[in-house]
């Protein structure tokens, strides 16, 4: 049975973010980021505990994908999948969360 996938209003900003930044360098990867990013979220309709938990958070319903330098963070319900946040893998998730005060 599928759930519904929900990009919070932060998650689609982080990705128009990420997408810009790397359209500095290369609007091909910028483009092919997006649009691995949108697949990624729609798999999550289907198979929405595919992600790993997020080990800094040992939460089993916040997990994450890697889509390519990127985790995308998100939050399992019962009947929906909420895209939180889209962060370079090598920041510190908890620090960016607390000096960006978003909630985890």
């Amino acid at each position: 049975m599928a759930v519904k996938v929900i990009w919070t209003q932060t998650a689609w900003k982080d990705l128009d973010a990420v997408a810009e930044y790397i359209a500095k360098d290369s609007r091909y990867y910028s483009v092919l980021f997006v649009q691995q990013a949108r697949e990624a979220s729609r798999s999550l309709a289907y198979f929405a505990r595919r992600g790993r938990v997020v080990p800094e958070l040992g939460d089993r319903n916040m997990r994450e994908l890697l889509v390519m330098n990127y985790r995308m963070v998100y939050r399992v319900a019962k009947k929906e999948v909420s895209i939180i946040a889209l962060i370079h893998g090598s920041r510190d998730l908890l620090a960016l969360w607390r000096r960006e005060k978003r909630p985890i």
